[in-house]
């Protein structure tokens, strides 16, 4: 960046930009470099809750967070394993340190170090700067970005009758966000749901300490009937007012997966995620997906668990799906999913990022990704604070978050969020007691 010192970093820029940089370095404990380039001292991570979270540290006390979601606490080792590639190197250099690891990481769960590092790599480059990370990305298209709700972080009723779904759809439709856009878990990606009816489809229930999702098979009438029934009964709740998708599966042979898309034509539902494959699939199925897409209106989704562009190749040129949903904590991180989401608008194609446990870290990458994407952005998926302590231990986001269905876009430089380390102390293990020394 040349000369670092604060006055001549802040005299090059005027206006508004000076004061962006100034409130940048008043938000750090420690004073802004002399001179050189900033370089990385260390790399560290700690379970807070159940989230895995990253920081970056730097010789110029400038420190990057990134999180992983909260289904994911196992990842820390492979998050330090990074650590000597990224010793030394200029965190501003986001492009030339992923292409260091980026070769090392792989599909849900394994690609979230990585993606956790690349969001925490941008949250310094944007500090460094005085510039929100959305500006470094290209600037904003989007002024407010729309978040979608969930059962999961709305509800603690579980879903397994026509009569759950009415309730709990009215539950999110209710919720104080105002949520213009909901998803429920069906079929496959809802246990309780396909198990409160004998033989819901032909096949072996797994049981135990098994990997998520290995349920799957040829559904039976009474099992799609049930399926069907439950969309009908949110559908009645939600109307026209408020948008409603479904995650599905995976586990659907073709043939089922589109009976069921058919069947549910006439509720313009959003979308109908992962039928075929999706959550800890280390592979898209594009072929099979198309067979799909190709024989409904209703639109179909998939795409959580893949990591990096070059794997959502052939969904997007071969218009495989009508809506991808990348997680921006699983695929390689915001830029990555920021390539993927402009491609597929070359195609046709609508994204609508997953991120259901993300958590606040999560949100606030969310809402500087979905500031730059292009005009095929539908909405993200919601993290709530889990625990609520969350909230105390993060300084900088709005409140409430959310107003009216939508997040707008703030300006503060980085991700425009950090720690109360005083309070976020009292909630780290003794194991991660140095994490913010």
């Amino acid at each position: 960046m040349g000369n670092w010192t604060r006055r001549g970093f802040i005299g090059s820029l005027s206006g508004a930009a000076a004061a962006t940089a100034f409130a940048a370095q008043e938000r750090s404990s420690s004073p802004v470099p002399a001179k050189g380039k900033i370089k990385i001292t260390d790399l560290k991570c700690a379970i807070i809750g159940r989230n895995p979270v990253v920081r970056i540290v730097t010789d110029q006390g400038i420190s990057g967070y990134g999180e992983a979601e909260s289904a994911k606490p196992y990842l820390k080792p492979m998050v330090l394993f990074y650590k000597d590639y990224l010793l030394g190197e200029d965190p501003t250099d986001v492009n030339r340190i992923l292409l260091k690891i980026r070769r090392m990481g792989a599909f849900k769960p394994w690609g979230a170090a990585v993606s956790a590092i690349e969001i925490a790599l941008w949250d310094i480059a944007g500090q460094a700067a005085g510039l929100p990370v959305y500006k470094l990305l290209g600037g904003k298209i989007h002024d407010r970005v729309r978040p979608y709700g969930n059962s999961e972080n709305n509800s603690k009723l579980v879903l397994r009758t026509p009569q759950d779904y009415a309730e709990v759809a009215s539950e999110v439709k209710a919720a104080k966000e105002g949520y213009t856009l909901i998803k429920l878990p069906v079929g496959f990606h809802n246990d309780a749901m396909m198990r409160s009816i004998p033989d819901a489809w032909y096949g072996q229930q797994w049981a135990g300490r098994m990997p998520p999702y290995m349920d799957r098979g040829m559904m039976t009438q009474p099992g799609i009937d049930h399926v069907i029934a439950c969309v009908e009964a949110a559908k009645k709740v939600t109307g026209a007012e408020v948008g409603l998708a479904f995650d599905c599966g995976p586990g659907w042979t073709p043939k089922d997966a589109i009976r069921l898309a058919r069947a549910v034509e006439p509720y313009d539902l959003a979308w109908l995620e992962d039928l075929i494959t999706g959550d800890y699939a280390p592979y898209p199925n594009a072929q099979v997906f198309k067979e799909v897409t190709d024989s409904t209106s209703t639109r179909i989704h998939t795409g959580e668990e893949i990591y990096l562009r070059e794997n959502f190749k052939d969904l997007i040129e071969t218009q495989a799906v009508n809506v991808l949903g990348p997680d921006p904590e699983d695929v390689g991180g915001i830029a990555e999913l920021k390539w993927i989401a402009e491609y597929a608008n070359l195609h046709g194609i609508q994204v609508a990022p997953h991120g259901i446990f993300d958590g606040l870290f999560g949100v606030a990458a969310q809402v500087h990704l979905g500031a730059v994407c292009p005009q095929n952005y539908i909405a993200f998926e919601y993290a709530k604070a889990q625990p609520e302590w969350w909230t105390d231990i993060v300084d900088g986001l709005p409140d409430p978050i959310v107003k009216n269905g939508y997040i707008d876009v703030w300006d503060k430089p980085g991700l425009g969020i950090t720690f109360n380390v005083r309070a976020a102390k009292a909630h780290l293990s003794e194991e991660d007691r140095t994490f913010f020394d």
